[in-house]
């Protein structure tokens, strides 16, 4: 569980030369991204999901489940165990606050920011991957089909496109991979958008028209310079306090735009330039954040998450070194496939490799090392605690604690002493 609280100092003034502390830069951070925000008395719901994506403006999504699906964690990891229809509907029934498009690469982004970021749905022919800009020129009819075929069908998948796109009485002579570039460049361009996710995490496309909120569809499209402003102001919220290339990291946005963005905020008082501790670049922040005084968190996080995203800020903010073993080959892993920090206060204090198993109705803790220079007792108790709670949410009903790591054996006691903790190797 998260435990949360804080008092705040007198905050940063405006358009100060301020220079913070790594502390204070990583409890601005922390209370950016929600991690100082009280926890719900009861079951979480709506304005309690609208408050964590206020803070942190998008979720990331993959297609990884040895744990649980990414977009899913960064709300346990500042709610509890929440109902994840919450976020099922927020993304994919009316009324949509949510939609699927390229924020921070595949995310769950607010419909608001959707005129935001048609600039880069008009850029999808010249900058999409994968031979995808090829087809408006090459195959321009393929197009036509595509969306002619969800206009008279309705929601369907790109597996199912390329089965129609197939048959022999089409007599079109496309193939699986075409196809499959059509649909994902119109997605790209914002002519189809995400109706849905069917059972196995395969997007169900449809008309955008169909899809998105009429007041939203209808909002006028700002101009670039004014569309980056907003993507890095949200970036900046987000983060708290980020160097240039963090702000711009957020929504993946072009170097030349994002530094005029930042410059023009800056003249604008919006963003304020900050000197901190250890970093060789100049920080920024967003109007006068407060500084709390304490940060009491306890809970997991995940890889995907967007406190630490970018990693050289997650080390220069934390002490804390992280890296994303899967597509590491086995052998030469450190720590193990799907590992996730442990945040205890305001540091990140032990990371743990999870793997639910879903059959045995069990939560695998495959191996737990603690960071150096923090309590290995300590460090269990708080740890144990979170992963029982962990899978209580995934409806798990065993933690099955470790063999590997420094942590192993101090956890395994912990578990122990809440009914849990059957060993495995």
């Amino acid at each position: 569980m998260t435990r949360t609280g804080s008092s705040a100092p007198p905050a940063l003034g405006p358009r100060s030369s301020a220079t913070l502390s790594q502390r204070q830069a990583r409890r601005i951070a922390l209370a950016a991204q929600g991690f100082t925000d009280p926890r719900p008395s009861g079951v979480p719901g709506v304005r309690h999901l609208r408050r964590v994506l206020g803070r942190i403006g998008l979720l990331q999504m993959d297609s990884v489940n040895v744990l649980q699906r990414a977009h899913y964690l960064p709300l346990f990891s500042r709610l509890g165990a929440y109902p994840v229809g919450l976020l099922d509907r927020a993304a994919y029934r009316r009324p949509r606050e949510l939609f699927e498009y390229w924020g921070h690469v595949a995310s769950l982004v607010p419909v608001t920011l959707h005129p935001f970021l048609r600039w880069r749905m008009a850029k999808a022919s010249e900058e999409a991957w994968g031979g995808m800009h090829e087809i408006r020129t090459r195959r321009p009819e393929l197009l036509t089909w595509v969306l002619d075929e969800l206009r008279e069908k309705g929601p369907m998948t790109a597996a199912q496109l390329e089965r129609d796109a197939a048959k022999p009485k089409e007599n079109w002579g496309w193939n699986w991979s075409d196809t499959k570039r059509a649909v994902e460049l119109l997605f790209w361009s914002g002519e189809v958008a995400a109706a849905e996710r069917d059972n196995s995490f395969a997007r169900r496309y449809d008309l955008t028209e169909r899809v998105l909120p009429p007041d939203i569809l209808q909002t006028p499209t700002p101009d670039e310079p004014a569309a980056m402003r907003e993507l890095v102001r949200v970036a900046a919220a987000g983060l708290g306090v980020a160097a240039e290339v963090e702000l711009r990291d957020y929504f993946r946005l072009p170097v030349q735009g994002a530094r005029r963005a930042v410059a023009e905020l800056v003249e604008a008082g919006e963003l304020q330039p900050v000197t901190v501790e250890g970093w060789r670049q100049p920080g920024y922040v967003h109007g006068a954040p407060k500084i709390p005084r304490q940060v009491r968190a306890a809970t997991l996080v995940s890889p995907f998450d967007p406190l630490i995203w970018e990693r050289n800020r997650t080390e220069r903010l934390f002490d804390f070194r992280y890296r994303i073993e899967i597509y590491v080959p086995a052998d030469q892993r450190v720590h193990g496939y799907y590992v996730l920090p442990f945040l205890l206060g305001d540091a990140f204090v032990a990371r743990v490799d999870l793997k639910a198993d879903r059959r045995a109705g069990a939560l695998l803790v495959l191996g737990a090392w603690a960071e150096p220079g923090h309590a290995l007792g300590e460090v269990s108790e708080a740890l144990a605690d979170a992963l029982v709670d962990l899978a209580g949410w995934l409806d798990l009903s065993d933690v099955a604690a470790p063999v590997r790591g420094d942590l192993a054996t101090d956890l395994q006691a912990a578990l122990k002493l809440r009914g849990q903790g059957t060993v495995v190797g």
